[in-house]
């Protein structure tokens, strides 16, 4: 996969892209990223890449030519058709499908803005997808599409050591998992679940159900209205209300 990320502050990326999972995927050949500073793609003079907003209101708004002129580019010079897309408050909220759904593309171009805001142009003839992390404002894309980018590169075949570790996931399955322990069995008094180390797989394998449904009840119930549940989980539910 390759992953561009078209930004006005380069020197964000480095750290994030150069460590941990995001390293070794790169090392792996799974994935190739791009720093790209659009304020190159500028055609005017002092390398200006925002202006006033017409109609008066407060900061600046980038402009559409830089923007317009660094995806062709970007689109002449490859062989896939990227997704281009804006970072934004106003996009679609990433979910963990949207992150598997980007993790089948070829390529993908997110355009991180500053300031005010975007020349609407941007967003109605240029972008193919509007992503937002959260409700809330940040000074920029560019966190927002790390956080995606790393979301979608540790799915890629052969980035995470465990194949199984995506797909165990909260939320990949449609509920939380469940929780986890290691060594030692017994810390301060605060013991592992007997059934942890019975090494039957099959009670290990319900526990674990068990646990992520009671955990998604708790913490994100919102979810299960969605999610299809068996007789055996609705019984559960019940009970668990009940005791509530």
């Amino acid at each position: 996969m390759k992953i561009d990320f078209m930004t006005l502050f380069p020197e964000m990326f480095h750290g994030v892209l150069n460590e941990s999972i995001l390293k070794k995927a790169q090392e792996k050949k799974a994935v190739q990223f791009r720093v790209i500073n659009f304020r190159d793609y500028s055609s005017n003079k002092h390398l200006t890449v925002d202006d006033y907003p017409y109609g008066g209101g407060a900061g600046m708004v980038l402009k559409p030519q830089p923007i317009f002129d660094a995806v062709e580019a970007i689109r002449q010079e490859t062989d896939s058709t990227p997704k281009v897309i804006l970072v934004c408050p106003q996009g679609e909220r990433f979910t963990q499908a949207k992150a598997e759904q980007l993790a089948t593309e070829q390529h993908l171009l997110f355009v991180c803005g500053h300031y005010e805001g975007y020349d609407e142009r941007i967003r109605e003839h240029l972008v193919t997808d509007e992503i937002s992390i959260g409700d809330f404002v940040l000074t920029g894309g560019e966190l927002a599409s790390m956080v995606i980018a790393d979301s979608v590169v540790r799915l890629l075949p052969g980035v995470l050591g465990n194949e199984d570790s995506p797909v165990l996931d909260s939320y990949s399955s449609g509920l939380l998992e469940h929780p986890h322990y290691t060594r030692p069995a017994d810390f301060r008094g605060m013991k592992v679940p007997e059934v942890l180390l019975s090494g039957n797989h099959k009670l290990i394998k319900e526990w674990r159900e068990k646990e992520s449904l009671r955990r998604t009840f708790e913490r994100r119930p919102d979810l299960l209205k969605s999610y299809p549940l068996t007789e055996e989980q609705k019984s559960l539910i019940k009970q668990w209300e009940n005791e509530n």
